[in-house]
């Protein structure tokens, strides 16, 4: 049920009857049911309002979750399919939840055979029935379509209103009526008048709508809801809200459904005519009128279908009108809609109705831009969704169709299908489908060079120890440069520009800081590149860093949060060995501060200078000294930085300082008596002099140093004249000497004293090498950020621009910058370079644009056809054109020829004006025809002609998405492959449009981009691949959207990305912004099909060689090395899971294959091609390990190349796949990624002594496959969630449980005998395999256990006759493995070089079985002679028609037929006895992965959530026509959409009835010959955050991350209630609390209040089934919630440390304290007290505790508004890791049965749980614990914890002092756990998973 306020919804489940929670045994439907499958449970027909069915055919039960289903396309609930009878199941009769008003009867028809309800009365207001009873309420029917069975009274005017609901939560009246004399419409409110027919032509009414006749018919009237909304108020419908029919009305029905229902034609005759194709349904029998023998439906009764169109254009819709209507009794047909036929009067009164109704043109905001926008349908009404990055299920169903396609849509309520684009090719395509795991190789970019330096300072520089490399920072990234090769090493981690640097004297350790007001510390390992800590600095800003010589100590100066300067010493000495960074001391000081060293001699002495201050530091006794140094008249210098003197051992005392100032000055200081002992002062030269610069005494202005470095025998100084100087220790005169281009900020000599490192002011960074005395530049940079740049055609040099007002042209191999553009008083803003020539456009603020010859190193060109800023400039592909744009919107294009140009054309006001700068704001197509553009506003896109400017099309992006709040501009463009002909267009809303440049009609959607707006885009010249660039990151993408996680993010740059592009050769990618960052692209190149590929034997195994061309691209893991070389022919590959493989060279690695060069039979002759060479042997003998042999045929012609005979060799070991990309196919498992671990110590209890016994478990694990299983004849039901196997009894509904898995259940499988059942999961800790549990389903036990594959088992099957058990594993085990289940021993093992999806035993040979994987069947045979077990293997490839496919599933069908389901939506029907595929068709649109066959009928199950039933019965003949076959003859004879993917199905002997199981961890009971799909078991598909009991225990509640809050009956683990609010996740629930035994409390119904993701909390009434309260007191996400011990109040705890006080009475919120501010709110609760316990009043004590280990206690009066804190507890802990989020969580409980104490768990010092005393103020007693507890509950009526840890465990502890006992069960972290308040039961989570357990001996 979807109620409009608050974006929220309700379904309410059939487990809820009448208004409270009395149950309801249903109909005879439901008694069939239960007798045939033995359901005792979930059948009830007892529905409150937006319930399951009430019994009718169509209905379905049950409760899907609502978290899979997109919001914004309405699709059908599970219990509203495939129709839904209104007056039936809201009882109408009862007029308990319906309303009239007036002269409303129930009478009796006996024409109609059926009750009738009659409507009398003059006045509309006074004379109604009404549905729902309450205006406040909402039905909630999502149907597409309502149909009215009615007939008005003769000679008297009725009205109907309809309330429906919009997606924007606008409630909207539809109203009809004979009294209406035409259309109207408001924003709210549409009124259509309504022609009443007659039983005979003559008196039809034709003229204006009038009073009914007197021989008025009865109508079926069917209301395209969703069309009625887009075509006349263009918005999107999503329910159906009420229904009023008033006065002068008999009324037979009311039904909504999203199927479309033909009257007049019976079952036999739709499935003759073969309706459902066409998306058509009979009606059903409880809406039909009864035709008598020999009579026409049509001549008694009306059909009326309004609109008469079929699916409406509503997207890009302009103007849509009906068509014409169809006089007489001819048929109207229509594209996508049946063919009714309608009578003359009906036709008479559709026209007058199109005529009074048809939308009028509305003017637009704007003139239309395009002559035609293309027509997108939509499967289901609503404008085209965004194709979510990481969603399959949107990706893979997306289909493109032909331009003016005139085909029928798909049927409604796949719930998948959500866009239709046309593209220009003539046939229909679709996206070929790669891993569903993302890009590869992962990860595809990788950094190769960086140009750039510094960015926060230019001061850093520094060398390593071996004087071979420079460590720098650039910007954000840390760069090690090699001085011998030019290899460049990165440190990636900081977040922002790195601000200071420190090397450790052995070059071993590297510390950084970054700036920002969080400077964030980092210690790398520096030969390794890894982070071995990242600590906090406490400093805003750090201005120097130092290491001391052992690297054990670590020196830091910057300012505090207060701006004082603050100096901290670290402790670094542990941090090599695991440890982190400690505080040795720290002090504030007033000093100014510049430069501070640690002594190299001394680790606890350090010296730092500033402005007018020199002072020597020291560590000693945990504190920090310092000393000044006498200054004298020195004492008002400005030093910028200090150095120690090198030289050999000696006291500390005796050792001198230097310190260089802003004046000249170098002072050099006494250490031992603190004191200046000598000063020099650095003046310009003399003109008298030799021009030598002196450091002496004299007077007058002297050079500034910024910088000194010191060595054994030399000084070097850096000044801010831009000289490099090297002195003599005495300072006498410089001995060398080094100009830079500006001054010098920083020096630094090399250790081995032949080095001098140089930084200067500009960002240029550079060596002096003393004994050649030559200077090498080592890289330059811009000073600003980079604002784009060109690449050369060649790609091997690159021009930027940056806000330097510099333009740069640089080598790319070599880094090195080639040339530097500027202009004294223009400012450059975007340069091009041309794509043959060596010449470079560049355009300048001023609006003129040069043309400069890098070979010449001249202007060649200027062009001054702009005024202002440049802000577009570009060359076309061929190099004939140019084009540039400026601020003023100006465009201009010019000829290029023989180095000269020419204007041809400038056009003003049709670029935007706001639309930006850079390289591409103008783009050209590959073809150099169209160029495009954002303009003439930025909302707008134009393309035109490149070579004339005409313009061709544009396209308005704002009016893209109709229902957008805001409007939608672009950004930036970009053209696609010309074969495509698409055009990229970036939007400010975070999208991607995919338009096709010709017509602009939108092709596809990718939403969102980036987390800002996307500044740059561009594609791969193969059209793989597309770069996008947003804030600081990059991000790779697929173009196609193939995967399921469809790009990589990669980040790096400490600014916003400007522009990104690929080199020439896509083999690089280039980034700007604050630097220009060079990437390696790893993707591989395309590959290319050989000759030999097409010819190849379709018979064959994929290869796995790496050199192979044949190597799909999309299992492409690296680039390859080598050019491949193509192969003659494709050689089978097939290996064994032993030490001896099969023996084939292309298997082998190169060293296997020169070691079987000596080998016999290895002469490399290729064998023939025959279809036997795929024929392999696998033999066992006894106890040897199985070997493989291929088969060969003897007697035919060999070509060379190939060996006749290939035996295997001993003693070498398996190759393993190097394939271990997962599959394009859903059919294959993953199991859910879980951190936690398995526990180190178990504390099991004795025999007979448990506590706890595990009663129930609610949830079934959708993302198992093949993980239920039902035996019809003995009624064995079982299923998996989590690691727990639930047999279940269908009727009475009772649980049990196996228990011996540790890891999530893959897959189960029952033997045919129902005696043995067998399940697969994946490897304990420790373990290398995974393990298979042969479970007996008569008593539990479990007889064996199996260990064999390693990674995960995909699949197991029995033999017919049980003698057999066959197991293969997943896409990286890639093995078969086959047991005897007489011993259970492995009898062989195969391992196949592709993946397996699935299995099974050919029910008429008990040796024969089959498998299916990557495009083949494999057929096995299995012969067994005493102790020897034979296999062969024959692998039959799928059609070519199919194209490269996986065969995702197969089963047997009668006699010699096999079925197989691919990725794509066909089903293939094999003979087994020819082994190949005699026909195909296209049984569904997305991938088929569960196939069940019984004699002549099918069940597929697919991705798109439907199940559908299949006629096969004459495909038996079809068999022998062969390849000619075709799939007319196979009928489908019904379908039903599910909740989710379909992972698992089982059903009885005549495919009558079934259950299935759905990835939203739903079973449903199908019965095929009823219609009806019934839920049995439902569950949480997403993580359970919190559980809660009911104050009676029969119920609890439980809530999810997927928004969802369910309520669950205990006695039978069925659902009762769900509350669905969308778009936000549920955090934390509480139950309000009333006298226990009573349910509902006396007086008022049963609250729940829920807390949200967004800060909100809900109060809803489950015996109302509505919410009753919405409130908003949080800021942040709800962490914790309940209620006061009254229930009068509601206390909630935020994210942000807060906690909120609320009436939910008033929905005010009455206090908010501030206490935890910072810290989230772990857990809150309340309980009562005497009124003077602890000093203080009030009856009411409660306790908030939040992560940081805090834990408040208060006491409060909420009648006399009073709130008091009576304590505040903190626990101590050790330093922990730097984020809470990865600490265990801090709780607190009050204990209830030791009054005054609480009992806390949380990070500390030890693992322990504490009692403290609040009267004592003490902590009374502590229990150790294994771990750190993630949950805590204490039993309010025994002694007894139960605590869950993160390694899956449950431990139930007795308290004071007693033995623990754990148990398991989870797969995953006991994430909570909650008591019964009455003790007797416990619930705990992990996950999805909610366990219910009974405390037996309490």
């Amino acid at each position: 049920m979807g109620l409009s306020a608050g974006h929220w919804s309700l379904e309410v489940s059939p487990g809820l009857g009448g208004i409270g929670l009395k149950r309801e045994r249903g109909h005879h439907q439901a008694c069939i049911m239960r007798l045939a499958l033995g359901l005792g449970r979930h059948a009830d027909s007892g529905m409150l309002m937006g319930q399951g069915t009430s019994g009718h055919t169509g209905g379905s039960g049950g409760c899907p979750g609502w978290g899979s289903v997109p919001p914004l396309i309405p699709v059908l609930a599970a219990w509203q399919r495939p129709y839904l009878n209104i007056f039936k199941h809201f009882r109408v009769e009862e007029w308990k939840r319906s309303a009239k008003e007036g002269d409303v009867a129930a009478l009796t028809d006996t024409r109609l055979k059926g009750t009738i309800y009659r409507i009398r009365g003059s006045n509309p207001a006074s004379s109604y029935l009404q549905l729902p009873r309450a205006g406040t309420q909402s039905l909630g029917l999502t149907g597409r379509y309502l149909y009215l069975l009615f007939r008005p009274l003769p000679r008297k005017h009725f009205l109907v209103h309809l309330d429906v609901t919009t997606e924007e939560n606008q409630v909207v009246r539809i109203s009809f009526s004979n009294l209406f004399k035409e259309f109207k419409s408001t924003a709210t409110w549409l009124q259509f008048p309504f022609v009443c027919g007659a039983a005979s032509e003559g008196t039809a009414q034709r003229g204006a709508p009038a009073a009914a006749p007197a021989d008025a018919r009865w109508t079926c009237l069917v209301l395209d809801l969703p069309s009625i909304l887009a075509l006349y108020l263009s918005r999107r419908y999503s329910h159906l809200r009420g229904v009023k029919l008033c006065c002068n009305l008999l009324v037979k029905n009311l039904c909504t459904s999203d199927l479309l229902f033909e009257p007049g034609v019976t079952l036999a005759q739709a499935r003759l005519s073969d309706l459902s194709c066409r998306g058509l349904a009979p009606m059903p029998r409880e809406l039909a009128f009864p035709v008598p023998k020999g009579k026409s439906w049509h001549d008694l009764y009306d059909y009326i279908r309004f609109p008469c169109e079929g699916p409406k254009l509503l997207h890009n819709s302009i103007q849509k009108s009906f068509p014409s209507p169809v006089a007489g009794d001819q048929a109207l047909e229509e594209p996508g809609c049946p063919l009714v036929t309608l009578s003359r009067a009906v036709c008479d009164r559709l026209s007058l109705a199109q005529q009074t109704t048809s939308p009028k043109a509305v003017p637009h905001r704007c003139p239309v831009i395009t002559k035609s926008i293309p027509e997108v349908h939509l499967a289901v009404p609503g404008p085209p969704r965004a194709v979510p990055a990481g969603d399959p299920m949107l990706e893979e169903k997306q289909r493109l169709h032909v331009a003016g396609d005139t085909g029928q849509p798909l049927p409604l309520g796949d719930g998948g299908i959500h866009v239709y684009a046309y593209q220009s090719r003539g046939q229909t395509t679709r996206a070929v489908p790669g891993s569903e795991e993302g890009l590869v190789p992962d990860p595809i970019l990788k950094l190769r060079t960086i140009i750039g330096f510094g960015g926060c300072s230019t001061k850093w520089a520094l060398w390593t120890r071996d004087s071979r490399a420079v460590v720098y920072p650039c910007h954000a990234v840390i760069v090690a440069l090699l001085l011998e090769t030019g290899e460049q090493r990165f440190f990636l981690g900081h977040t922002e520009k790195v601000s200071v640097l420190a090397v450790s004297g052995s070059s071993s350790l590297l510390a950084s800081a970054q700036a920002g007001p969080r400077s964030a510390g980092r210690l790398w390992d520096f030969p390794t590149g890894a982070c071995l800590c990242l600590f906090k600095t406490c400093l805003q800003s750090l201005v120097s860093l130092s290491f001391s010589h052992s690297g054990a100590v670590l020196c830091g100066v910057g300012k505090d949060v207060h701006g004082k300067t603050m100096v901290v010493v670290w402790n670094t000495a542990q941090v090599t060995h695991g440890g982190g960074v400690t505080v040795l001391a720290k002090a504030h000081t007033d000093v100014d501060i510049q430069a501070m060293k640690i002594a190299f001699f001394d680790d606890t002495r350090m010296a730092s200078c500033g402005r007018d201050s020199v002072r020597l530091w020291r560590v000693r006794s945990g504190a920090l000294r310092s000393c000044p140094v006498d200054l004298g008249e020195y004492h008002s210098l400005d030093f910028t930085d200090l150095a120690f003197q090198e030289g050999p051992q000696q006291e500390p005392e005796q050792r001198a300082l230097f310190v260089c100032s802003r004046s000249g000055h170098v002072l050099e200081v006494d250490y031992e008596n603190v004191c200046v002992r000598s000063a020099r002062r650095l003046l310009p030269a003399q003109p008298q002099g030799d021009g030598q610069e002196q450091a002496g005494n004299g007077s007058g202005p002297g050079i500034a140093i910024n910088s000194i470095s010191m060595s054994l025998t030399f000084c070097a100084t850096g000044s801010e004249d831009g000289y490099v100087r090297l002195w003599p220790l005495d300072f006498s005169a410089a001995v060398l000497e080094a100009e830079h281009e500006a001054s010098v900020s920083s020096v630094c000599i090399s250790p081995d004293s032949h080095k001098v490192l140089s930084m200067t002011a500009t960002g240029n960074l550079g060596y002096l090498d003393i004994q050649a005395r030559d200077y090498s530049t080592l890289m330059r940079a811009h000073q600003e950020p980079v604002l784009g740049f060109s690449v050369e055609g060649k790609g091997k040099q690159i021009a930027t621009v940056s806000q330097d007002s510099t333009v740069r042209v640089w080598d790319l191999a070599s880094r090195q910058q080639l040339y530097d553009f500027s202009a004294a008083e223009e400012t450059p803003c975007t340069v091009a370079f041309h794509p043959f020539w060596k010449m470079l456009a560049c355009g300048f603020d001023s609006g003129v644009v040069r043309v400069f010859s890098l070979a010449a190193s001249d202007l060649l060109l200027e062009h001054k056809q702009h005024r202002t800023a440049i802000t577009g400039l570009t060359f076309s592909p061929d190099g004939n054109l140019m084009f540039s744009s400026c601020l003023q919107g100006t465009l201009a294009l010019y000829r290029f020829e023989m180095w000269k140009s020419q204007v041809l054309r400038v056009l003003g006001n049709v670029v935007a004006r706001d639309a930006g700068s850079g390289a591409d704001t103008l783009v050209v197509s590959g073809d150099s025809r169209l160029l495009a553009f954002v303009g003439p506003s930025k909302y707008v896109v134009t393309v035109m002609e490149a070579c004339s400017l005409d313009e061709l099309l544009r396209v308005d992006i704002s009016i893209l998405d109709l229902h957008s709040t805001v409007l939608d501009s672009a950004v930036k463009v970009c053209f696609g492959p010309v074969p495509q002909g698409e055009l990229l267009v970036s939007t400010s809303s975070n999208k991607i449009l995919v338009l096709d440049a010709k017509t602009g009609r939108l092709v596809r959607e990718v939403s969102p981009v980036h987390r800002l707006t996307c500044s740059s885009l561009a594609l791969s010249k193969d059209s793989q691949y597309l770069l996008t660039a947003g804030d600081k990151v990059i991000k790779v993408w697929d173009y196609r959207m193939r995967f399921n996680i469809n790009f990589q993010v990669f980040i790096g740059h400490s600014e916003p990305v400007r522009q990104v592009a690929f080199t020439p050769d896509q083999e690089h990618v280039i980034s700007v912004g604050d630097a220009i960052f060079l990437w390696d692209f790893l993707a591989a190149p395309p590959v290319r099909s050989s000759p030999a590929r097409a010819h190849s034997s379709a018979s064959t195994l994929p290869l796995r060689s790496d050199s192979s061309s044949e190597k799909p691209k999309d299992v492409s893991e690296t680039p390859r090395q080598t050019v491949p070389l193509p192969l003659l022919s494709s050689p089978p590959c097939l290996d064994v899971s032993s030490v001896h493989p099969a023996g084939f060279p292309s298997i082998f690695s190169e060293s296997d294959r020169e070691e079987e060069a000596d080998l016999p039979d290895s002469s490399g002759k290729v064998a023939n091609e025959h279809k036997d060479s795929s024929v392999l042997v696998v033999e066992s003998d006894g106890n040897e390990e199985p070997v493989v042999r291929p088969k060969v045929r003897q007697e035919g012609p060999r070509s060379p190349g190939k060996p006749a005979n290939a035996e295997p060799r001993k003693g070498t070991k398996t190759p393993k796949s190097q394939c271990s990309i997962r599959p394009d196919s859903y059919r294959h498992f993953t199991a859910r990624f879980k951190a936690s671990v398995l526990p180190q110590s178990f504390l099991s209890p004795p025999a007979g002594s448990e506590l706890l016994k595990l009663k129930a478990v609610i949830g079934y694990n959708g993302n198992g496959r093949g993980n239920m299983v039902w035996n019809p004849d003995t009624g064995f039901f079982a299923y998996s969630c989590g690691c727990v196997i639930v047999v279940e009894d269908l009727h009475s509904g009772s649980q049990s449980h196996r228990l011996g898995h540790a890891e999530e259940i893959s897959t189960l499988a029952l033997s045919h005998n129902a005696q043995v059942l067998a399940s697969a999961s994946g490897k304990k800790d420790g373990d290398s395999h995974c393990q298979i549990c042969i479970w007996s389903t008569q008593d539990g036990a479990c007889t064996a256990e199996l260990f064999h594959h390693e990674t995960q088992v995909q699949a197991m099957a029995f033999s017919w006759d049980d003698k057999f058990l066959v197991t293969i594993g997943d896409y990286s085990d890639q093995s078969m493995a086959l047991w005897s289940t007489h011993t259970y021993e492995l009898m062989l093992s195969t391992r196949i070089s592709e993946p397996l999806h699935d299995v099974a035993f050919s029910p008429g040979s008990h040796q024969d079985l089959a498998c299916v994987g990557r495009g083949a069947v494999m057929f096995w045979l299995l012969e067994q002679q005493e102790a020897a077990v034979r296999l062969k293997v024959h692998r039959a490839p799928a059609p070519d028609v199919l194209g490269l496919v996986e065969l995702t599933s197969l089963c047997y069908g009668a006699d010699t037929l096999l079925y197989s389901g691919t990725n794509s939506g066909q089903i293939c029907v094999w003979d087994t006895e020819t082994k190949s595929c005699f026909m195909t068709w296209e049984a569904d649109e997305g991938e088929i992965g569960v196939l069940v066959c019984r004699h002549n009928r099918l069940v597929s199950g697919s991705n798109t959530k439907r199940i559908r039933l299949w006629c096969v019965g004459t495909v038996q003949e079809l068999r022998l026509k062969g390849p000619d076959a075709r799939s007319g003859s196979v009928l489908l004879e019904h379908e039903i959409t599910l909740d989710g993917t379909i992972v698992s199905a089982a059903f009885d002997d005549s495919l009558e009835m079934g259950i299935v199981g759905t990835t939203a961890g739903t079973l449903w009971y199908i019965n095929w010959v009823e219609s009806t799909s019934i839920r049995l078991i439902s569950g949480h598909k997403n993580k359970v955050t919190e559980v809660c009991f009911s104050p009676d225990e029969s119920h609890c509640a439980t809530c999810g991350e997927d928004g969802s809050v369910r309520i669950w009956a205990l006695g039978s683990t069925e659902l009762v209630v769900q509350f669905q609010v969308l778009n936000q996740s549920c955090q934390c629930l509480a139950w309000k609390p009333g006298p226990a035994g009573v349910w509902p409390c006396p007086g008022e119904s049963q609250h729940v209040v829920a807390g949200y993701s967004d800060g909100t909390v809900r109060v809803f009434s489950v015996s109302r089934t509505e919410m009753e309260l919405k409130m908003h007191p949080h800021a942040a996400a709800l962490t914790a919630i309940t209620y006061s011990t009254d229930g009068e109040m509601i206390l909630s705890g935020g994210k942000d440390g807060t906690v909120a006080v609320s009436s939910p009475r008033t929905g005010m919120t009455i206090h908010v304290l501030a206490d935890h501010k910072g810290s989230p709110i772990t857990a809150l609760q309340c309980t009562r007290k005497q009124y003077h316990d602890f000093g203080a009043e009030g009856g009411e004590l409660w306790l908030a505790t939040s992560s940081d280990r805090r834990v408040s206690v208060w006491a409060s009066d909420w009648l006399r508004d009073k709130c008091e804190l009576l304590d505040w507890l903190s626990f101590p802990a050790p330093a922990g890791p730097e984020g809470l989020d990865s600490l265990p969580p801090s709780l607190a409980a009050f204990c209830p049965w030791e009054h005054g104490v609480l009992v806390y768990v949380g990070f500390g010092l030890q693992k322990e749980t504490l009692f403290y005393s609040l009267r004592k103020k003490q902590v009374l007693r502590k229990i150790s614990l294994p771990a750190f507890a993630t949950s805590l509950s204490l039993s309010p009526a025994a002694p007894f914890m139960a605590i869950g840890f993160g390694d899956r465990l449950l431990r139930l502890q007795p308290c004071p002092a007693g033995a623990p006992q754990d148990y398991a069960g989870h797969d995953d972290t006991v994430h909570f756990c909650c008591f019964a308040p009455s003790g007797r039961r416990l619930l705990t989570a992990s996950h999805s998973a909610v366990l219910v357990w009974e405390l037996t001996g309490a």
